[in-house]
This record gives C-alpha cells, sequence and structure tokens, in this order.
C-alpha cells in the first residue's frame, strides 16, 4: 500500500511499529526469518537503551530461535573469559567478576550495568543447556596485541613447553615497547625499530603446523581451547599489522580492522558448525561498523565495514538493525583514554535523519526498511546520521558526530528512542559522577 501524500515524518509516523512491550519485537524477530547473522547497531558506545534493546533482541533470538551467541565490538581475550562464565567453564563466581578483564579504555563500553544484566541471563539460559547447545559471548576486535601474545604463550605452556620457548623468544620483539601497541607501530612504522611482522607470522604458522596433535587430547575441550589460542595468534598477527597501518591513513587501518572482524565472525561460525551443526550469530557494534558502508560517506573516502562484508560473503542472509536517537544523556570522554563522563547529547541537527525521526512525535519505536522499502521513498535522499563513539564533543557537534548516509541501503530496519540515557558503568569515576548535564546546551557547531 502506497503512503499517501504527507511529510516524511508523518510517512514514519504511519508505518513505524511503537515499542510498548516484549511483542513490540515480534515483526522484527519475523523479518529475520533464516538470515545467518543478525546485526544489531548502537548511536553511541554509552546509551542504556541501545544496550538494552539489543539485549532482549538478543535473548529471544537465542531462547526461541536458537541462536549460537553474539559475538560483540570487543577484545577477543577479554570477551573469551565471559564466554568461558556463560558456559559454565569458570571460577568465576559471577558476570562482574568475568567482565572484570575490560580493563583497557573505555572499560565502561563492557563493563557496564546493562552488560553485566545480560551476561547473567546468558549464564542462567545456558545452566538448563546440554553443552553443544549453549549460547556463547564472544570478541570481534584486535586491539589487544599483548594480551592475545600473553594468551597464547600460556596455553602453550601448559601443553607444549618447547613450543612455549618458541612463542616467548619470536613475541620479544615487542618487549621494548612496554605493552604500548602505538608506540610499537610508530617506531615501526618510521623505521625507529624493526617490524615484528616476520615473528608474528612464525608463530601463526607454527602453531597451526600442531593443530591435530594439540586438539585430539581431550575432545571438545581441547579443540575449543585451541580454537581460542590460534585466533590470539591470528590477532596478534593482525593486530601487528593494524597498529603499523595507524600512521598510513585512516581507511588502511580502518579497513584491516573490520576485515579481521569479519574473518572472526566466519572463524566463529567454522567453529561452532563443526560441533553443533550450524550458528546463527548476533552481532553488536557501533552503527558504523554494521551500517553498509557503502551508502555513507565511508564509501568516498575508501572505507568498508562489517556490515558491507558481511552482505558481500553471505548475501540475503544478513539483517542490520540500526539504532537512533535524538537526545538526551550519554556516556563518553572528552580525550582517549580520558575519565568516563555523563553528558548532555544535543538536540540533533534540524537536517538529520534523527531529526526527521523526532518529528514523527512517537517516544519510541521500530521501522522495517526492508518491509516498506518501496513505500518510504521519503528516506531515499542523502541525510545527515549521528555517530557518537567512545568521545563526545558537543562543542563540535556536527563536524565531529556527523555523517550523510542512505538509510534504506544502510540498514534493514531501525530502532529510534527519541530521549535516551547514558549506560551507567560498573565503576563511577569522579567525572562521571560529577559531570551532571547542564540544563543549556552548547552553542558551537
Amino acid at each position: 500500500m502506497p503512503v499517501p501524500d504527507r511529510s516524511a515524518s508523518d510517512a514514519v509516523r504511519w508505518l513505524a511499529r511503537p515499542l510498548e512491550d516484549r511483542g513490540s519485537y515480534d515483526s522484527l524477530i519475523e523479518s529475520v526469518g533464516d538470515a545467518r547473522y543478525v546485526l544489531l547497531g548502537e548511536a553511541s558506545h554509552g546509551t542504556h537503551e541501545f544496550y538494552g534493546e539489543r539485549a532482549q533482541i538478543t535473548k529471544r533470538l537465542i531462547a526461541e530461535h536458537g541462536f549460537a551467541g553474539v559475538a560483540v565490538e570487543a577484545d577477543w581475550p577479554d570477551a573469551y573469559r565471559v564466554n568461558r562464565y556463560v558456559r559454565g567453564q569458570s571460577n568465576d563466581r559471577d558476570a562482574e567478576e568475568a567482565l572484570s578483564s575490560f580493563k583497557r579504555f573505555p572499560a565502561w563500553m563492557w563493563r557496564n550495568t546493562d552488560v553485566q544484566a545480560f551476561v547473567e541471563w546468558l549464564r542462567e539460559h545456558n545452566d538448563g543447556q546440554p553443552e553443544l547447545a549453549r549460547a556463547g559471548f564472544y570478541g570481534l576486535d584486535l586491539y589487544s596485541l599483548f594480551t592475545s601474545i600473553e594468551a597464547v604463550i600460556g596455553y602453550l605452556s601448559r601443553i607444549d613447553p618447547a613450543a612455549a620457548r618458541r612463542a616467548r623468544e619470536r613475541y620479544a620483539c615487542f618487549d621494548h615497547f612496554s605493552e604500548d601497541s602505538q608506540a610499537y607501530g610508530y617506531a615501526a612504522t618510521r623505521g625507529i625499530a624493526e617490524s615484528c611482522e616476520t615473528e608474528v607470522v612464525e608463530q601463526l604458522i607454527d602453531l597451526q603446523k600442531s593443530a591435530s596433535e594439540y586438539v585430539k587430547r581431550d575432545g571438545y575441550v581441547a579443540q575449543d581451547e585451541y580454537f581460542y589460542a590460534e585466533q590470539n595468534a591470528l590477532l596478534a598477527r593482525n593486530a601487528e599489522a593494524y597498529y603499523r597501518t595507524m600512521f598510513q591513513g585512516r581507511a588502511s587501518s580502518w579497513n584491516l580492522r573490520d576485515r579481521h572482524m569479519v574473518d572472526t565472525l566466519a572463524a566463529l561460525t567454522r567453529h561452532l558448525e563443526r560441533h553443533a551443526g550450524s550458528a546463527r550469530l548476533v552481532v553488536w557494534a557501533h552503527n558504523s561498523h554494521l551500517g553498509d558502508a557503502r551508502a555513507t560517506e565511508m564509501a568516498q573516502r575508501g572505507e568498508l565495514n562489517v556490515g558491507q562484508l558481511v552482505r558481500e560473503r553471505y548475501p540475503g542472509q544478513a539483517f542490520i538493525v540500526g539504532f537512533t536517537t535524538h537526545t538526551g544523556t550519554v556516556t563518553a570522554a572528552t580525550e582517549w583514554d580520558g575519565p568516563a563522563e555523563l553528558k548532555r547529547v544535543m538536540p540533533s541537527l534540524p537536517t538529520s535523519l534523527e531529526r526527521l525521526l523526532h518529528d514523527s512525535r512517537m517516544p519510541q519505536f521500530l521501522l522495517n526498511l526492508r518491509e516498506n522499502r518501496r513505500t518510504l521513498t521519503v528516506l531515499e535522499p542523502a541525510r545527515l546520521e549521528r555517530a557518537i563513539g567512545v568521545i563526545y564533543r558537543p562543542e563540535s557537534e556536527r563536524f565531529s558526530h556527523y555523517f550523510h548516509t542512505r538509510v534504506l541501503d544502510q540498514f534493514d530496519a531501525l530502532i529510534h528512542w527519541d530521549v535516551t540515557s547514558a549506560v551507567e558503568p560498573l565503576e563511577r569515576s569522579v567525572a562521571w559522577k560529577l559531570s551532571e548535564p547542564a540544563e543549556t546546551y552548547p552553542t558551537g557547531l
């Protein structure tokens, strides 16, 4: 049925489904159909409603449709500790302890009350499932160069001390950088120090040569432990390259990172399928990673992303959901490595997608773009869309946090929450406690 001749915001209101109760996502779950991957975004790394709604959708996909778990924009070794907890394989007492490996900035991104609650739910759900049917929690990112190196050496120390000695000798190439990955990348790029590329590649090959010997020792457990170690060795190789490319241009490092995340997702799928027969996964990451880059300014800069790559590798097997907000509060820092602050989110710009959705005068809703594509022609033109990462600078709102996008090509569905609130860190810094939202908005754009 065509949309009547009315404004864009009226068209949205006519087609949107209010989010009022648990049944509000029935149509979304139905639209997912047989998709292998459901990608759930976020417009910031510090918004309670984004985390909470992603969790609600993910719970239903796991409990009602047999999804094998969630893969998140987080470091592999830190997330795998959580995975062991939710699968009943660790000595951690509770979700907070299981999340305690998330120490690197921004810790609040995963050490917050919403993730804590979801992890506890996942543990409780799994307690009633046979081992091979338990859903997992996995990381896709590659920042954890030194943590992954420690994990590889720790694994080999338990099962092959001679191989562990060889690994220590190779990874000693990084010893001069005091676990400062960016310092290594700068020194290797500028010729101040030799690259460790050969060493990380040799170590990965050495580990893979012994795979058949390592995994035959204790059935599924041994295979899972080897897979964890191999992914850490792969991560060390890719992270070494990533930190060198950081100083060679944004597109190169961004593309390497997102390719790594999709390669990790593919490897995880294969690993799970070997034991369970099938593996459908939910992915949590920022809109900028999951919304198809070809529909945004990113493509003009030569950048690709997870959403684009998943659609290309698995045609028709992905369903991508973006999240947006008009205003509220957010947990974010002012500078990289800065403390978590409670910040006011400025009202969306007049020409933005968020303002159009706000003007529909609905507090929160689901808009199925795929289902209504032919009738949502009002959303075809490119519009500004907001992206808040771990840093938020409202004084330079337009230039720091907006980019142009064609939303109908970017996502399959949108969830809009007009007024959102900041995610609550498990450790509230003094800055978070004292940075109460101002009564007036900054005027600088």
